[in-house]
């Protein structure tokens, strides 16, 4: 099969199309390498976590060893996750118009060789969470559950968001854990907002294949909320704001986390305001636009450590 056919239907003309070497071009892609933006959504809530740390430790910035861990790490295992994904759901993948060109269903990878990759990107994945104190090692292995069961959750309940929830929120947890070696109430207040955060955004991608998903049975609130959608994500992302506003209550964040926050539900907002379920391409642009409210809100956190830390 030729390269070009071998393109997701999402992702052409990235960087992998245009500079990475043919023979590793379906890894790339297979670890999602050409649409990051899932490596971004994992990584955040990590650095709100470790900004957040920051700020009830009275720090000017986040400890940037960890910084820089949780990026390495949460690209390697959202590109592990993504692989273990395509593995369980090769067959479903290849029934759905925009998944079947995936490296798996379209054979430009065997299961057996998505599977030793997949292990090169989980050891990638330890290396980096055992530079972190015993603690946060023990926290990060927890999540590995539900990594596992979540390809799994689409075929039986409306809710496989929440499952995406409890994982890709895991990061909001580890920054606080990697920074204390505890957990504490503004680290669960910030893990359930995010959850939130997430069940809405995903909700949005996953209209991309709702005709699809239909035909073959697969479940997703984005087929449970339809027409009621734009209220549901009003529910979820009001619940993500107003519980990411309590943990930075609860270590005293000033005005600037505010004015970060305030930001990050103006543009939830806007999402609402501009979703049609009935255009894909739409809501695409709008998923991947939550990196930017992520990155407004990490601003506003750090900013606010910053500046309360030279008081």
């Amino acid at each position: 099969m030729s390269d070009a056919l071998g393109r997701v239907a999402d992702s052409t003309g990235n960087w992998v199309d245009r500079y990475a070497p043919v023979r590793v071009r379906a890894y790339l892609r297979l670890a999602r390498l050409d649409r990051p933006i899932g490596s971004w959504l994992l990584l955040l809530p990590c650095w709100w976590s470790a900004a957040l740390a920051a700020i009830d430790a009275h720090l000017p910035i986040p400890n940037l060893w960890h910084v820089a861990l949780f990026f390495v790490g949460a690209f390697a295992m959202r590109g592990a996750g993504c692989t273990w994904n395509d593995i369980v759901d090769r067959d479903l993948d290849a029934r759905v118009e925009r998944t079947r060109s995936r490296p798996i269903p379209s054979g430009q990878v065997s299961v057996r060789q998505a599977a030793a990759f997949l292990i090169a990107q989980a050891l990638v994945g330890l290396l980096v969470l055992l530079q972190f104190n015993p603690f946060a090692i023990a926290t990060g292995i927890a999540s590995l559950a539900i990594v596992a069961i979540y390809p799994f959750m689409k075929r039986y309940t409306y809710w496989p968001q929440i499952v995406l929830g409890l994982a890709f929120s895991w990061g909001a947890l580890m920054g606080w854990a990697a920074a204390f070696g505890r957990l504490d109430g503004p680290a669960l207040l910030l893990y359930a907002g995010t959850i939130s955060w997430v069940i809405g955004y995903d909700t949005i991608y996953a209209h991309q294949d709702r005709e699809d998903d239909a035909l073959i049975g697969v479940k997703s609130t984005a087929l449970l909320f339809g027409n009621r959608t734009k209220p549901m994500l009003g529910i979820f992302y009001g619940l993500a704001v107003i519980l990411i506003g309590a943990a930075g209550m609860t270590v005293h964040a000033g005005v600037t986390f505010a004015l970060g926050l305030a930001a990050f539900a103006g543009h939830l907002g806007w999402q609402i305001w501009r979703l049609d379920i009935d255009d894909p391409d739409l809501c695409l642009m709008l998923f991947r636009s939550d990196r930017d409210a992520a990155m407004i809100l990490l601003a506003g956190m750090v900013l606010d450590a910053l500046l309360r830390a030279a008081t």
